[in-house]
This record gives structure tokens, sequence and C-alpha cells, in this order.
């Protein structure tokens, strides 16, 4: 596999396009707006200059990175003749289906077809194609440079052949690939959703305000980031979104989404993605007055 076509160009996106083509994979970046593309290349250009700033890679490895990268605004132009489609967009399980039903009647019958859904079933993603054991899941963590970690998710029909050749291309790209098995949240959100909304739970309750709780994880449990500005980071619509599959798919009330989060989503206070969310980016310790607002 030397082609790849990434599906969207935001933050996951433009991170797997960035390290396809840093491994002299031939990319195509396919979004449905020019500016979405404009973007995502403005960003691998940052980050690639920031690494060769620290001596990771040189002039010449960046710029031979960005030749591999091709920008597309038509589904079918991008796909054409691509060995695997990584499909990286927002994590609605509606528009994924669309997605896939789609991949599945204009790409050759080589394509494997890859999604970064960090919570949607791979196997219902896969029986709106006419290829389920083509259909894997390749769940990438944030930022896609720099974390090493790839959750490889077989579906039930996903053959084992498949799943050999995404591990052994994930290893090749410098990757530790994991796989697991097809479930709600998989390994990565089914442990890690659950602790963010219990954080969210905690300040629900008013057992402590928003540093106070990011500290005792920080300091007592050894957190590089406390868990109310990773949601912020990961943004809260995307953990609402991974909570709500998870607890329509277990029907486990334990997975149920904090009414602090589902009020904060609605307010459109989603992280730094708004700008705002359990802490605020621009004016300090404004974002966690609004959070309490919401609280009992």
């Amino acid at each position: 596999m030397k082609n790849i076509a990434v599906i969207g160009a935001g933050t996951m996106g433009n991170g797997i396009a960035h390290v396809f083509a840093q491994n002299n994979y031939k990319v195509n970046l396919i979004d449905i707006a020019q500016a979405s593309l404009d973007k995502g290349l403005a960003t691998i250009t940052k980050n690639l200059d920031r690494m060769v700033a620290k001596e990771k890679i040189s002039e010449a490895d960046k710029n031979n990175t960005l030749q591999n990268i091709t920008l597309h605004t038509v589904l079918a132009d991008g796909v054409k003749g691509v060995d695997l489609v990584v499909e990286a967009a927002t994590e609605n399980v509606d528009l994924k289906l669309k997605i896939f039903k789609d991949l599945d009647a204009i790409c050759d019958a080589k394509t494997i077809l890859a999604t970064n859904t960090s919570s949607i079933s791979i196997t219902k993603i896969a029986a709106v194609t006419n290829r389920p054991e083509k259909v894997i899941g390749m769940h990438f963590m944030n930022p896609v440079p720099i974390m090493k970690l790839v959750e490889i998710i077989r579906g039930y029909n996903t053959s084992n052949e498949v799943t050999a050749a995404i591990m052994d291309l994930s290893t090749k790209l410098g990757k530790t690939p994991t796989e697991v098995n097809d479930y709600p949240g998989f390994v990565a959100n089914r442990i890690l959703m659950p602790m963010i909304n219990e954080a969210i739970e905690t300040l629900y309750n008013g057992v402590a305000g928003v540093d106070e709780i990011d500290t005792v994880m920080k300091l007592g449990m050894a957190h590089p980031m406390g868990p109310l500005q990773l949601a912020d980071f990961i943004g809260l619509d995307v953990c609402l979104s991974i909570l709500n599959v998870m607890y329509d798919g277990f029907k486990n009330p334990k997975y149920a989404p904090c009414p602090l989060l589902v009020n904060m989503v609605m307010a459109k206070k989603l992280g730094i993605k708004s700008g705002e969310g359990f802490y605020d980016y621009s004016e300090s310790r404004k974002a966690e007055k609004v959070a309490s607002q919401f609280a009992k």
C-alpha cells in the first residue's frame, strides 16, 4: 500500500495525512471545503516547521512530505486508484454511513476502507458496504504525529488478511498498533470517557472546582493533563457523542453523560475549538464560572 486517501482535513485528518506523507506515502487529502483543506495543509506545514526547528527532520524532509500531499474537494477524484482510504470525518454515525456507502460504490474492489472513529461500531459501518471483510478501524490518537498508539478495530467480518496488513502498515508508520474487538468505545474511550464523565460529575455535584479536580489527577495520579482540561482538548461535543454511543450500545447507566456536559454542549461551550469550555482560552477562569452556572 503506497497510495492513501484521507477524508477530512480537521485535527485528526491532517495529522493522519501528515504521518503518512512523512513516511513517503502518496496522500490525497479530501474535504468538501477548500478552506478546510488550506487550513489543514497550513497546520501540517506549521508542525513540520516546528520539527525542523527542533532538528528532528531536515528542510528537505519537510518539502518532501508536503510534495506527497495532494488536495481534493471531490471524493471520487481523491479516492481513485488508492490502496487505502482512512475516513476522519466528524464523529457522526449517519455521516460516516453515507461516506462508506459512497466509498464502496466508487472505490476499486481492492481498496481497504478504514475509519478513524473513536467509538462507532465498525460492524455497523461495514454493513452498508459490499466489502465488509475490507472494512476496519484505525483509531489514531491526538496529536497524531506525536502519539504512538493506533487502536486497530476489526469488525465482525473483517478478514485476517486485512487486519494483518493494517497492523503491518501502522508499524511502518512508526506507530504501535494494538488490536481490539468491536464494542462501543473500544478500549481507549471505554476507559477514558467514564473517567472524564466522573470528573464532570464531581464538578457538577460541587465536590471541587475545575482547577482542584485537575490538580488532584495530575499530581495524585501522575496524569500529564487533568480530565477536564483533556475534555476541552478533545472537544466536549466529541466526549458527549462517545458517551452517547456507549450508553446506547450497553444500556448501562454508568455511561450516561453528566447533565453538565449536555448543557455545556448545548450552550456551544465545546472547549479549545470554541475558545471556552471548562477553561477559558483567552480570559483566565471565566469558563469555570460559566460551567458553575449549569451545576446544581
